[in-house]
């Protein structure tokens, strides 16, 4: 069976083995990240609604788990803000009553956490991993992007408010791009902005590969490390480079091969590969990380969007010939 809004399992940097769920159509976002692999958002919203149909996402969890083994997190995440789906509540509820030996994640920019409501259906996961990359106002417009009823201070105290009310483990992942957030002065609002979150782990993150506008570029290894050291802050890792995604277990060679031969024959995007392999969006990233840092592709910027190719040997012609 193919499913509509389960996709992988994945190997995530930082979950293992994932199975992803989506809960809403591409791209319904709070935010509009310069940097976010799955594009730039469509629907800019706060409004939260049944974006796809609970029974839906319940039938293909079911089927899934009666034909495969068990992943090692059931992830909330997609292409879109999970937390803006009105039902989120209900389905982490059917999860845990259903498969209680798997922990369920919720990956979340965060920006609906200021939402009592919101905050007290995420309550039964097991890791919430909400983003916080902007501490003050003029980053936070320019990195993140938000709706414009979203405001930064407001942002962090949701975090302030979910960690008085959750008990669960709370992974926040901080992305670092440079000319956006990287100067002294923001850098030590961030430090703040962490401090009042009350996180058990705080995740330093870079760009992994193309975001949503031309121009942007990797933070180096030596400078997170250096973030990392100045900021002091206990429990704080660096995110393990791409390549190493390969050493997962469910990194699968045949779909890294049939994304190579695919484009190897013509330039596709991201949403072009997707219709052609039935793969999502977000299980499709995981392998072109790999191939790019691999060297085995390249990314084209044309008229209708990024496309991929097979990389080119210059000496020798096209690769594999």
């Amino acid at each position: 069976m193919s499913y509509q809004y389960l996709f992988g399992p994945v190997p995530s940097r930082r979950l293992g083995v994932s199975l992803g769920v989506d809960l809403v159509p591409f791209k319904v976002c709070s935010l509009n990240c310069v940097y976010c692999e799955c594009g730039a958002t469509t629907r800019l919203t706060v409004r939260r609604d049944e974006y796809v149909p609970l029974d839906a996402v319940t039938r293909e969890l079911e089927d899934y788990f009666r034909q495969n083994p068990a992943p090692d997190y059931i992830t909330f995440s997609g292409s879109g803000e999970p937390t803006l789906n009105s039902r989120i509540g209900e389905l982490i509820l059917f999860i845990k009553e259903r498969f209680p030996r798997i922990p369920v994640a919720v990956l979340t920019n965060g920006t609906l956490f200021p939402d009592p409501g919101v905050r007290r259906e995420v309550l039964p996961a097991d890791v919430i991993m909400p983003s916080l990359d902007a501490a003050t106002p003029s980053a936070f417009l320019k990195l993140n992007r938000p709706h414009h009823d979203l405001d930064v201070e407001r942002h962090i105290r949701g975090f302030e408010e979910l960690r008085k009310e959750y008990k669960g483990k709370i992974w926040l992942e901080v992305f670092i791009l440079p000319g956006y957030n990287d100067d002294a002065e923001n850098l030590a609002a961030l430090k703040t902005a962490i401090q009042r979150t009350g996180a058990d782990l705080i995740q330093i993150n870079t760009l992994d590969r193309p975001g949503t506008i031309g121009g942007l570029r990797a933070a180096e290894g030596k400078t997170l490390e250096k973030i990392k050291k100045d900021w002091g802050l206990p429990q704080t890792e660096i995110i393990a480079p791409v390549s190493e995604r390969k050493e997962k277990p469910s990194f699968r060679k045949d779909i890294e091969n049939t994304i190579l031969e695919t484009v190897s024959r013509r330039p596709c995007t991201v949403a072009d590969l997707s219709g052609i392999l039935g793969l999502h969006i977000n299980e499709l990233n995981k392998y072109l990380d790999t191939l790019d840092a691999d060297g085995k592709i390249e990314a084209l910027e044309m008229k209708r969007g990024r496309f991929y190719q097979r990389k080119r040997d210059k000496s020798t012609g096209p690769a594999g010939s």
